[in-house]
């Protein structure tokens, strides 16, 4: 039951972590805009900032990076959805 709930745990915070970074990666990112962000747009930056951030920590525990809980994850978790949510909104321009 404990690793169960680290496991369901790891994935909720990722879900956070990494929607948090993808919409700040959207609505910070340099530029002129020219209105605010739809909703739509948001919802975007949280699912591909979440998707980044789970593929960012899973690849580089197949790579042997680091390993599970390390904070090394949660650096590449974060920059990985921070790229995700530029490249976003550098193509949604």
């Amino acid at each position: 039951m404990a690793a169960t709930m680290g496991v369901a745990m790891g994935f909720l915070a990722f879900l956070v972590i990494g929607g948090l970074t993808g919409v700040f990666a959207l609505v910070f990112y340099p530029g002129k805009r020219q209105s605010k962000p739809g909703a739509k747009k948001f919802l975007m930056a949280v699912l591909l900032g979440s998707i980044a951030a789970l593929a960012g920590s899973y690849i580089g525990q197949f790579a042997g990076l680091f390993q599970s809980g390390q904070m090394l994850e949660w650096l590449c978790a974060m920059g990985a959805s921070y790229l995700a949510g530029a490249l976003y909104a550098g193509l949604a321009k």
